[in-house]
């Protein structure tokens, strides 16, 4: 299952890595790629991931979720 994700926030390939780091730490991902420049991030994941621990993971990062 993938979803994408839309983020406020990042300006870097840093915040790019931060993100990712932050989204593969919830259980159940199993990968993340995060864009800077189109403001995305695709979460690959082994089961369904609810929508409010996506948004905890980056808003714990620093950054903000759209959705």
């Amino acid at each position: 299952m993938t979803k994408t994700v839309r983020i406020e926030g990042m300006m870097c390939t840093h915040c790019e890595s931060h993100v990712k780091n932050a989204l593969e730490a919830i259980d159940g991902v199993t990968a993340a790629k995060a864009s800077h420049t189109d403001g995305t991030a695709v979460i690959e994941c082994s089961s369904d991931i609810a929508d409010s621990a996506i948004r905890n993971a980056v808003e714990s990062a620093g950054y903000k979720y759209i959705g």
